[in-house]
């Protein structure tokens, strides 16, 4: 019989422990996938969060370290300064990254570090209870936010890619989404390519992509991806903001 698809070797047998309806199962997948198809898997270091995903050196069959909140990106910088011809990545979601690792995101930018930074935005704190995070849309309603999220109350939601996209030192910037096979295509091409520029020794690159959080947004999963589609897009629209490789 022919076999029609191979698990990627850059993941662990070890069981997800992730909600039901969560993506980051499927990032995972697509990040793996993309880091053995290029041939770098025994050259990849990645960086695990504190968040939903801080088990994430349990299931990349690579080289891992669990950083502490929202240094990822600083951190990567020195293992990336240390080894220059590893591929060293961070997976973050939008607590680590957009919140207290604000100021280590945008500097590595600004500096044009060669790592990866793959970004989760499901618009929520997913593992410490749902609280309201940077990327919260207005109205949204969290364990802190129970009357929905006010501009001037509670800040306007972040949008990294375009607040990323002025740094110089940013090289490829893009938002994806997951809700279909065509939109999971697109994201796992924008992953990948987002490695093959680092392996080529270009600049800051990152890889958003809107997630989702069934739990904490009190719906199923396939009312999670309406939701998502309805509510988050508006806000967060899917596309490249930055690639100097394509300007070139």
């Amino acid at each position: 019989m022919e076999k029609l698809f191979t698990k990627t070797t850059a993941l662990t047998d070890k069981p997800f422990h992730y909600c039901p309806g969560c993506t980051h199962g499927i990032i995972h997948r697509l990040v793996a996938e993309s880091i053995e198809e290029l041939g770098l898997k025994d050259k990849a270091i990645g960086l695990a969060p504190v968040g939903c995903a801080v088990f994430a050196n349990e299931y990349f069959n690579v080289d891992m370290q669990t950083t502490s909140h929202g240094r990822s990106p600083a951190i990567a910088t020195g293992i990336k300064r240390a080894l220059p011809d590893r591929i060293v990545f961070t997976y973050q979601g939008d607590g680590d990254l957009a919140s207290i690792g604000c100021g280590e995101v945008n500097h590595a930018a600004v500096r044009g570090e060669k790592i990866t930074t793959i970004f989760i935005n499901n618009a929520i704190y997913g593992m410490t209870g749902g609280q309201a995070a940077p990327t919260t849309l207005l109205g949204q309603k969290t364990t802190t936010t129970p009357y929905g999220k006010d501009g001037d109350a509670n800040g306007y939601p972040m949008k990294v890619c375009e607040m990323l996209a002025a740094h110089e030192g940013a090289y490829y910037l893009e938002r994806v989404a997951l809700w279909d096979t065509a939109h999971i295509i697109k994201a796992k091409k924008a992953i990948k390519k987002a490695f093959q520029y680092q392996a080529e020794g270009k600049g800051y690159c990152l890889i958003e992509v809107l997630g989702t959080c069934p739990t904490n947004w009190g719906c199923s999963p396939l009312e999670a991806f309406e939701w998502q589609k309805e509510n988050m897009l508006p806000m967060y629209p899917l596309g490249v903001f930055k690639d100097k490789g394509g300007e070139e």
